[in-house]
C-alpha cells in the first residue's frame, strides 16, 4: 500500500503465459489458502482471480479500521493487479456484505483498472445500512453480534446474544459484546445524526462519481435492500448500464427459511450472471444482460419473477389505506367520530424482534419470515387490518406510513411493520421501518419534542415484493419497539448512548377526518 503496509492475497491464474483480465475479492473474513469452488469457476473462464485479505485482518499488515481504510487499500490493490505481468489492465470485483461494501468504496475513486463490480446484499451507506436506520435508530443486534463475532478481545467469551443487547449504557455495550472498547462504535455513539462524520465516509454522497458499471444482488429480508434499490435508482439517472436483481432472501442467500418455501424457482444463477457481466465489461462479449430490462424482482406469494424498466415500478401506483376505529385499515379516511388508540411504551419491556431483516446470524439472531401472532398479542403493539381481499393485490415498491401521533415523553420512537394475513390466521411479516422522533425532520440534525403535541410524522417502512392473495389481508402493526433490530429509545431526550434511566410513554395515535393516518402501498396495475 502507499504507506508501506503489506496485504497479503493469493493469486490464481490459467494455465500459461497470456495476460488476463482479474477479478478481486477483497475480505475481513480470512481468504484462506485454497481456490473455492466459486472461484475456480472464473480462473477456469479464463480470469486471474485474486482473494485478499483486507488491512489488519489474518495475514495482512496494518490496524483494521473499516469505516476509513477500504477506498484507498483498493484503489492500491488495483493499481498493483494492473502492473503484473499476467494481467492485462482490465479488473472487475465481485463478493458479498462485507465484500461487497469495499467494491463501492472501491468504485467511488473511479481508478481506470476497475472495469465492473458486482456486490451482493451490501448496501452502500455506512450510515444508513450498517449503524442506523433511515429514521435514525440504532441498528443494534445487527452491530453487536458482527463486533462480537469479529473484533473480541483475544480469549475473551462474550455473554449470550440476548444479555450484551441489553447492556447500559450504550456506550458499554461493545465492550460486552467484545471484551473491549471498539473504536467504530464508539464513533458511531458519538455521531448518532448524519452530520459531516458520515458524509465524509459516505458512498451515497459520491454515488454521482461513480462511473462503473454495477450489477447488484439483495434479498427482501436482507438488511441491506433498501439501500441496493436506492443506489440502482440513482446510477441509473446517470447511466442505463447498471443492473439490479432481488430475491426472497435473508442475507445468506443460500439458506432456506424454517416453515415457508417460495417455490422453486426463487432461486437465481448468480455465478452465471456473474460470468456474463465480467465478460460483458472486461472480455467486450455482447452480453443479453443488456438487452434485457434493468430490474428483476422475486414476488413473493405470487412466487414468480418480475422484470419492470425502473425503481420504484412506473406501473405501481401509489394507494392510501388509513387506519380506523376497532383496528381496521379502510379504502377512505374515518369520520370525525373515530377516537384515537393509545398504547403504553415501556423501553424495559421491549417488543421483541421476531424475523425480518436482520444480520447475520441466524442462529443467534433469527431472520425472514416468522408468524407474528405472538407479537400482536401485546398490550404495546396497536393492529390495523383490511378485510379479506377480493382479488389478488400486488405491492412492489417502498412502503410508508403517515402517522398522526403524540406522545407525553420529550423523545421516543413509533415503528411499523408490514403483515399478510393468511386465511388461517398466520400473519406473515414483509418489512418493516421505524422512525426516532428527535429526526422525525430529517436525520441530518435532532430537535426534541414538544410532549402532547400532535404530530404529522411519516415512517420509511422498507421495501418489498409480495402478492396479497384473495382472502388474505393486509395488516400493519404500528408500535415504539422493535428490539434489538433496533435500540431502545428511553423516553428521556437525553443523548442515548450514555442514558441508564428509563420512562414510560403514553402513545396516542389519531385516525380521524381531521388526522388521517394512512398506510401507503405501491400497487401493481397491471
Amino acid at each position: 500500500m502507499r504507506d508501506g503496509v503489506r496485504l497479503s492475497a493469493n493469486v490464481f491464474r490459467p494455465a500459461g503465459p497470456a495476460r488476463r483480465p482479474a477479478l478481486l475479492v477483497r475480505t475481513p473474513y480470512g481468504k484462506g489458502d485454497a481456490l473455492t469452488p466459486n472461484h475456480r469457476a472464473f480462473a477456469e473462464s479464463g480470469y486471474a482471480v485474486v482473494v485478499q485479505d483486507v488491512r489488519g485482518r489474518y495475514a495482512s499488515e496494518g490496524v483494521f479500521a473499516p469505516l476509513t481504510q477500504e477506498p484507498r487499500d483498493g484503489d492500491d490493490t488495483l493499481n498493483w493487479i494492473a502492473r503484473q505481468p499476467w494481467c492485462d489492465g482490465k479488473i472487475g470485483m465481485m463478493g458479498g456484505s462485507y465484500l461487497g461494501i469495499v467494491q463501492w468504496a472501491a468504485a467511488a475513486l473511479n481508478n481506470p483498472h476497475l472495469k465492473a463490480i458486482f456486490p451482493v446484499v451490501s448496501g452502500y451507506d455506512e450510515y444508513r445500512d450498517r449503524y442506523y436506520s433511515p429514521g435514525g435508530a440504532m441498528k443494534l443486534g445487527n452491530r453487536l453480534l458482527w463486533i462480537a463475532e469479529n473484533l473480541r478481545a483475544p480469549g475473551y467469551k462474550p455473554p449470550e446474544f440476548s444479555v450484551f443487547v441489553r447492556a447500559l449504557p450504550l456506550r458499554k455495550a461493545d465492550t460486552a459484546a467484545a471484551g473491549q472498547p471498539v473504536a467504530i462504535f464508539q464513533n458511531a455513539l458519538d455521531h448518532p445524526a448524519f452530520d459531516g462524520y458520515w458524509r465524509g465516509i459516505s458512498t451515497k454522497e459520491r454515488l454521482a462519481s461513480i462511473r462503473v458499471p454495477v450489477f447488484s444482488v439483495g434479498g427482501w429480508y436482507d438488511n441491506f435492500v433498501e439501500s441496493d434499490l436506492a443506489a440502482f435508482a440513482e446510477l441509473r439517472k446517470s447511466s442505463k448500464v447498471h443492473r439490479i436483481l432481488i430475491g426472497p432472501w435473508p442475507h445468506n442467500m443460500s439458506l432456506r427459511f424454517d416453515g415457508v418455501d417460495f417455490g422453486p424457482d426463487s432461486l437465481a444463477p448468480i455465478r452465471k450472471l456473474q460470468l456474463e457481466w465480467f465478460d460483458q465489461w472486461l472480455k467486450g462479449r455482447d452480453s443479453p444482460l443488456l438487452s434485457t430490462p434493468p430490474v428483476r424482482v422475486f414476488v413473493m406469494g405470487g412466487n414468480r419473477w418480475r422484470d419492470i424498466d425502473s425503481w420504484p415500478p412506473a406501473s405501481a401506483k401509489t394507494k392510501a389505506f388509513y387506519l380506523a376505529g376497532k383496528g381496521t385499515l379502510r379504502d377512505r379516511p374515518a369520520g370525525a367520530g373515530s377516537g384515537p388508540d393509545h398504547y403504553l411504551y415501556d423501553p424495559r419491556d421491549p417488543v421483541p424482534t421476531h424475523g425480518g431483516a436482520v444480520c447475520c446470524n441466524p442462529s443467534v439472531f433469527p431472520w425472514g419470515p416468522k408468524d407474528q401472532r405472538v407479537i400482536e398479542r401485546r398490550k404495546d403493539v396497536l393492529v390495523y387490518s383490511t378485510e379479506p381481499l377480493k382479488e389478488d393485490t400486488e405491492v412492489t415498491g417502498p412502503v410508508r406510513l403517515l402517522l398522526y401521533a403524540a406522545t407525553t415523553a420529550p423523545d421516543t420512537d413509533f415503528t411499523v411493520k408490514l403483515v399478510d394475513v393468511f386465511p388461517d390466521g398466520m400473519a406473515r411479516n414483509l418489512t418493516d421501518g421505524i422512525l426516532r422522533l428527535r429526526y422525525a425532520r430529517g436525520i441530518e440534525r435532532e430537535a426534541l419534542n414538544k410532549p402532547g403535541e400532535v404530530r404529522r410524522i411519516e415512517i420509511d417502512g422498507g421495501v418489498t415484493s409480495n402478492v396479497f392473495k384473495k382472502g388474505h389481508r393486509i395488516r400493519i402493526e404500528v408500535s415504539s419497539s422493535n428490539f434489538p433490530r433496533f435500540d431502545r429509545n428511553p423516553n428521556t431526550g437525553r443523548p442515548i448512548a450514555s442514558e441508564t434511566g428509563f420512562q414510560t410513554a403514553y402513545q396516542t395515535i389519531y385516525h380521524d377526518s381531521r388526522r388521517p393516518s394512512k398506510l401507503l402501498l405501491p400497487v401493481m396495475r397491471d
